[in-house]
């Protein structure tokens, strides 16, 4: 009995191929540039499903100043110059001295004082208010720092006045839900630094508020620098009319 041989090919005729066969045939039929295409669209999709997984950035507080202050020239004053006065740091009494921007909903309960989470000041509020004061104030004097002030009586010079602050509220002050005011409220205590030590002049109590127009933290911030400049306004006025 004579046997066939079977050609080689055809003995594994009915044997279906495996998925790495496949994968293998099918990655020869490709161009290298089709699969260096495709491998760096692979590496993009985990990339970008990497990035997706990360947290969101935190988002940084807004920070508010009072304005840039007078931006075109002023007219020149011809009243003769008032007195050198020394203007000393504002001390902070019974308020938050931090960068944080303050509210109170009084109609709820007034002796919370409540930080905004995404506003901030550039600056303490007791450095922001003594800057704006020495701007009104120098329109008209000199105004020095307690360490010119020394410099000054080390030459010779005659010790100049002294203008004390302390801080007692800066807030913006809810009392309703959509109304609000910025409140400024200051002790000003004007001294004369004499060799025995400082003797009073005059003391004087200032409560100033001026409205929000919208009842949020810029609505807030807006209000206490212009709350700010009328109490400013109003310490000059009450140097000039004989406390000094």
């Amino acid at each position: 009995m004579t046997t066939r041989s079977i050609p080689p090919q055809a003995r594994h005729a009915d044997r279906s191929p495996t998925p790495d066969a496949v994968r293998a045939q099918a990655d020869g039929r490709r161009p290298p540039r089709r699969r260096a295409a495709l491998a760096l669209a692979g590496a993009a999709v985990l990339a970008l499903s990497a990035c997706s997984a990360l947290p969101d950035r935190p988002t940084r507080p807004t920070l508010y100043d009072f304005g840039p202050g007078p931006i075109a020239p002023q007219a020149s004053d011809r009243r003769a110059p008032l007195p050198t006065l020394v203007l000393g740091a504002i001390e902070p009494v019974g308020v938050a001295d931090t960068t944080a921007l303050h509210y109170r909903f009084v109609y709820t309960n007034a002796q919370q004082l409540r930080p905004y989470a995404l506003a901030r000041w550039s600056m303490p509020p007791s450095q922001l208010v003594r800057q704006r004061l020495r701007e009104v104030l120098g329109q008209r004097r000199a105004v020095l720092s307690e360490d010119d002030s020394a410099a000054l009586q080390r030459t010779g010079g005659r010790a100049p006045r002294i203008l004390r602050l302390q801080l007692e509220e800066f807030s913006q002050v809810f009392t309703a839900p959509g109304d609000s005011v910025g409140v400024l409220r200051l002790r000003a205590t004007l001294v004369d630094n004499t060799a025995g030590g400082e003797r009073l002049i005059a003391q004087r109590q200032l409560v100033v508020q001026r409205p929000a127009t919208t009842a949020d933290a810029p609505g807030g911030a807006r209000a206490l620098a212009a709350a700010t400049d009328a109490a400013a306004e109003e310490i000059s006025a009450w140097l000039e009319q004989g406390a000094s």
